[in-house]
């Protein structure tokens, strides 16, 4: 069953499209990412889909219900973080929680099983002042303020940007939770790492949607031979690569550089020698298999 159908959702701000024709589905209890950098469209959509701003143009369903006609009965269903923390700064743990319970007609004692898992590493701070607390602790109350009500849908937008890892980590592991319980999860991440952790994912640039499938199914159609490249001087071995006649794309990758040739049949001590024959000594080069970061880079570019 579909919990969120999107069809050829359209945004404008004035003459820029912050969202083209979007379109995907997202299955009951599923964990969906959206996958793309800052200015890729992810906080508009999640805020059209949440009821906060209208499309120009399409149809979003949340659990059966528009959300423009049903936007009252919608927000009564969903849960939404925003990607900045947006409670309460003079209110304490508790109260800000406490507020939330009392506009959806619940209260903590009733859902705190839903809750436990995140709120009970808080509970102890709960007389602190929201505005005093770490980046992980406001993650781990806006989380617990948006599960409160027991939503069905829940929509997080970029919930690890300026967290540590271990609060990342606690996260996730809560997430995988909550969808175990029934609840259909919408997270963006500019994060390509957290796309493994998703059962689906959709890869988002400029307001396109570049595939949406299966992580594992992103990374398999990834047909064409990719290579790091080992060098003290990374930068050079770029420059240097996008002189070569046979070179389709090159890039910084962490420590290494990421080599795609435009042949398929070829000795990787081509590149070796070409390098060599520039000046670029004492290069390493092994064939490598594609992870989602070289996946979406490559369809940046109108890779096949």
């Amino acid at each position: 069953m579909h919990s969120i159908i999107a069809e050829n959702i359209t945004k404008k701000y004035k003459e820029m499209t912050a969202l083209d024709n979007i379109s995907f589905e997202v299955e009951s209890g599923e964990i969906f990412g959206l996958i793309g950098p800052d200015g890729a469209g992810k906080t508009t959509l999640i805020r059209i889909l949440a009821t906060l701003i209208l499309q120009d143009s399409g149809l979003a369903l949340i659990e059966n219900l528009d959300n423009i006609k049903d936007y009252k009965k919608l927000r009564n269903i969903i849960g939404y973080m925003p990607g900045r923390f947006s409670l309460y700064q003079d209110l304490t743990i508790e109260e800000n929680i406490n507020l939330f319970a009392t506009i959806f007609g619940t209260t903590i004692k009733e859902n705190y099983d839903l809750i436990k898992d995140i709120y009970s590493q808080i509970e102890p701070f709960k007389d602190r002042r929201a505005g005093k607390l770490s980046g992980g602790m406001k993650q781990k109350l806006a989380l617990s303020c948006a599960l409160i009500h027991k939503p069905k849908v829940l929509f997080l937008d970029e919930p690890t940007t300026g967290v540590d890892p271990v609060s990342r980590k606690e996260l996730w592991a809560m997430l995988k939770k909550l969808a175990a319980a029934g609840i259909t999860i919408l997270v963006s991440t500019p994060y390509m790492d957290e796309a493994s952790l998703c059962n689906r994912i959709g890869l988002i640039q400029e307001g396109k949607l570049l595939a949406v499938e299966k992580p594992s199914a992103i990374t398999q159609k990834f047909s064409k031979k990719l290579f790091a490249i080992k060098h003290h001087n990374p930068h050079r071995v770029i420059t240097t690569l996008r002189q070569y006649p046979f070179c389709e794309n090159i890039y910084a990758f962490g420590e290494t550089v990421h080599y795609i040739d435009k042949r398929n049949d070829f000795s990787e001590n081509e590149i070796l020698n070409f390098l060599d024959e520039q000046g670029v000594e004492e290069a390493a080069i092994e064939q490598i298999k594609a992870t989602i970061e070289d996946c979406f880079i490559d369809l940046m570019i109108g890779g096949d």
